[in-house]
């Protein structure tokens, strides 16, 4: 399941206990209903909240659970001077590729498009090493960065001779 269906799920329950404290308090009735009609708009709108959540670059300050992500591949990058690098990062051991944001750094802008193009032309790919750390990127203002060659492919094993078919040879 999806990240975004449990955060939903626990909007829900959260809403779902908050109107039924509202529900069972002593007051009046027209508070009561109150309480119960806010809650049945409240779970359309987390749910459009969160849906559109889905489609914007999530900022490096909020990618508090990937924090210990070890590597990244880089699947593009686009770049908005003197305002944020925007990043399509594959994180280790994943296979959806994920949007972030990064504060605009003239030098590690630099560093990435020119890795990225000698990647390109080497046919290689572009790692970011510890992409979330902040002690890289917030002090030094720059990213671990390095081009990662393809993966070499296992030998194959020796073709083994034809045997071909002989409907006259006499050993059959």
């Amino acid at each position: 399941m999806d990240v975004i269906f449990y955060l939903f799920a626990a909007t829900v329950t959260i809403g779902g206990l908050l109107t039924s404290i509202a529900i069972w308090s002593p007051r009046a009735t027209w508070i009561r209903v109150t309480a119960s009609l806010l809650a049945v708009l409240f779970l359309p709108l987390s749910y459009i909240g969160f849906a559109s959540l889905l489609s914007k670059p999530k900022p490096k300050n909020l990618a508090w659970l990937e924090r210990n992500v070890e590597k990244a591949a880089v699947l593009g990058a686009s770049f908005e001077e003197g305002v944020a690098i925007y990043l399509w990062l594959r994180l280790d051991n994943t296979l959806a590729p994920r949007y972030y944001v990064l504060p605009w750094n003239q030098s590690a802008a630099e560093k990435l498009e020119e890795t990225m193009e000698a990647a390109v032309k080497t046919n290689t790919s572009v790692i970011i090493i510890k992409p979330f750390s902040k002690d890289v990127f917030e002090q030094w203002g720059d990213l671990n960065i390095k081009i990662v060659p393809p993966a070499t492919l296992p030998m194959k094993p020796p073709r083994f001779p034809a045997r071909i078919f002989n409907p006259r040879s006499p050993n059959i």
